[in-house]
């Protein structure tokens, strides 16, 4: 049988100075510190408070990733926040190819990403090469809406002919 403690036990403060009048100095202070805490997710899915190097002053470390397209053969080199999604990629990659993000696919290491991994977690480093590839679907459903537009022809014809 497990002993539960008194709930009077639970609850009483640590010290007696907490619990005076400098008690709530004490807790705004604790409250401020937690709040400059940076948090991380590591690769195996922990959360744990960031670290910090004697010259770290908070910037975020920016990689360069190579894009190339599959069968087009252009490459273009993105700079990124190096704890950037996938789809914040497909977003800037959207403005140099003019394909929307739903229609393209990141392959990095011979796999398809998701919108919401991470490139750190994936293990993207600075100048590593990342595949852009047209989802088929959507090339697919192109042509058959050219095909079917040049089926129906014209849709008014004129009446006078000049």
């Amino acid at each position: 049988m497990v002993k539960i403690p008194s709930p009077r036990r639970l609850f009483r403060s640590r010290s007696k100075t907490t619990a005076g009048i400098g008690g709530g100095l004490d807790m705004c202070a604790m409250v401020a510190e937690h709040e400059r805490i940076e948090w991380e997710v590591r690769p195996g899915g922990m959360l744990v408070q960031k670290r910090r190097g004697p010259d770290d002053d908070g910037v975020v470390e920016a990689i360069l990733v190579r894009v190339s397209a599959g069968c087009g053969g252009w490459q273009h080199d993105v700079s990124i926040d190096a704890t950037a999604t996938f789809g914040d990629l497909k977003v800037l990659l959207s403005l140099a190819t003019g394909l929307w993000p739903r229609e393209q696919r990141l392959l990095y290491r011979g796999r398809e990403r998701d919108d919401g991994d991470h490139l750190h977690m994936a293990g993207v480093q600075d100048k590593d090469k990342v595949l852009l590839l047209e989802d088929p679907a959507v090339t697919e459903r192109k042509l058959r809406s050219t095909t079917l537009a040049q089926l129906m022809g014209v849709p008014c014809h004129s009446f006078i002919q000049v």
